[in-house]
């Protein structure tokens, strides 16, 4: 029976895996991301990411087995006027940050650490980044701070969600819509199709 660990505590990602026939085993990682984030200093966005990505990834130590298990971590942010942002954390600074990026575009970028581990050994690993452009709307700044006040985004990169309430807010994207929600599955299926590997033998049999 292949295993699928997703190395994240993300609600939305958890989410885009069920929907897409995966219930994963959960190994949060103990990532400290902002001094990652400064030994890379001025390093390229992607970099960044991508390196966020595989520093989590390492993080986690799955149960050894004999089944082989794919290991999923990930990490996104925002880049917009050249500066990338994460999760705002605190209701006056996702204000701050939808007054900057309303009615503007921005890229979100999101990195994904791949791992084939079988018998406690790593067979296969890649971490690759994939970006899709983001189309702000022009929400007022009752809805802005109704929308921060909710709690939704403060745990999210760039400050909103597609999928839940901050999806009233965003009018459109260029790219994988399930990068957005963090987690992109053509990624992660060509990936694996690249080892010899079927999504579909990761998928919950038992799903209606």
């Amino acid at each position: 029976m292949n295993r699928f660990v997703l190395a994240s505590s993300s609600p939305s990602r958890l989410s885009v895996l069920r929907s897409a026939g995966i219930e994963p085993e959960i190994i949060p990682p103990d990532t400290d991301e902002d001094a990652i984030i400064d030994r890379l200093g001025d390093a390229a966005p992607a970099e960044v990411v991508a390196a966020l990505a595989e520093a989590k990834a390492g993080d986690v130590v799955v149960p050894v087995s004999e089944d082989l298990a794919v290991v999923v971590a990930c990490d996104s942010m925002l880049l917009l006027d050249g500066s990338l942002s994460g999760k705002p954390h605190t209701v006056d600074e996702c204000i701050r940050r939808w007054e900057k990026q309303r009615g503007r575009e921005a890229r979100l970028i999101t990195g994904h650490a791949v791992r084939v581990v079988e018998g406690g050994v790593v067979k296969h690993e890649v971490t690759e980044t994939i970006s899709t452009t983001v189309h702000f709307g022009m929400p007022s700044d009752a809805d802005i701070h109704a929308y921060a006040e909710t709690g939704e985004p403060l745990g999210c990169a760039g400050a909103f969600t597609l999928e839940a309430l901050g999806g009233w807010f965003i009018d459109g994207i260029d790219g994988d819509p399930s990068s957005v929600l963090g987690l992109s599955l053509p990624l992660i299926r060509r990936t694996l199709s690249d080892w010899g590997l079927d999504v579909s033998s990761f998928w919950n049999r038992t799903q209606k």
